[in-house]
């Protein structure tokens, strides 16, 4: 299972770290979780300089592609020599977005006459892409999710595995990174922010 997480300059660690630590659970089951970007380093809003494990283009051939957000959307989103590299399918790919993300699925199409979740700074652009934002942390319609917040990570992750893996799979993945003390509670929240859409 190969798995792309997008991650531009000026990137929040939470939306790409977090779903990358989840997901990489499954690594002793084949899947193959990279950060992956348009230019060989980015660094983060906080000044995190990482190298990319992908370049932009293997987002095309993922199972699972999840974009993250960053300070930088809207000038990325303008940029077409960035965004002509990506060429998705949402009938052979999960695609999933978080907060600022959100709007970059709007520009590349991916969210026509589908509601979505984001975070509160980005939902004026969304919804003046045309996007209908709800008032939840996740929503999904067949093989196309949002969220919005920076812990929505754990709900895109968990979606993912629930729809490639199982929710066996899912559990136990969310109960690894859980607080302790609160990890059947975590379990239990994370599947029932995204059980509808499963």
């Amino acid at each position: 299972m190969k798995v792309s997480i997008l991650t531009f300059d000026g990137f929040n660690e939470l939306d790409s770290f977090i779903a990358l630590g989840i997901l990489n659970r499954m690594r002793g089951e084949g899947w193959q979780v990279n950060i992956t970007a348009p230019s060989t380093q980015i660094t983060s809003m906080n000044g995190v300089t990482i190298e990319a494990q992908q370049q932009l283009e293997y987002a095309n051939e993922a199972n699972i592609v999840l974009f993250g957000s960053g300070i930088y959307t809207r000038d990325i989103t303008q940029n077409s020599d960035v965004m002509n590299r990506l060429s998705l399918n949402p009938e052979t790919q999960l695609i999933g977005s978080q907060c600022s993300g959100t709007y970059m699925l709007a520009k590349l199409g991916l969210l026509r006459n589908v509601p979505a979740c984001t975070d509160l700074t980005t939902k004026p652009w969304v919804i003046e892409a045309g996007v209908e934002v709800l008032n939840q942390p996740f929503y999904a319609k067949g093989n196309v999710a949002t969220s919005g917040g920076c812990m929505a990570s754990q709900y895109l992750a968990t979606w993912a595995l629930c729809k490639k893996a199982s929710e066996k799979a899912a559990r136990e993945a969310i109960h690894y990174v859980a607080p302790v003390g609160e990890k059947e509670e975590t379990v239990e929240r994370s599947l029932k922010a995204i059980s509808a859409y499963i």
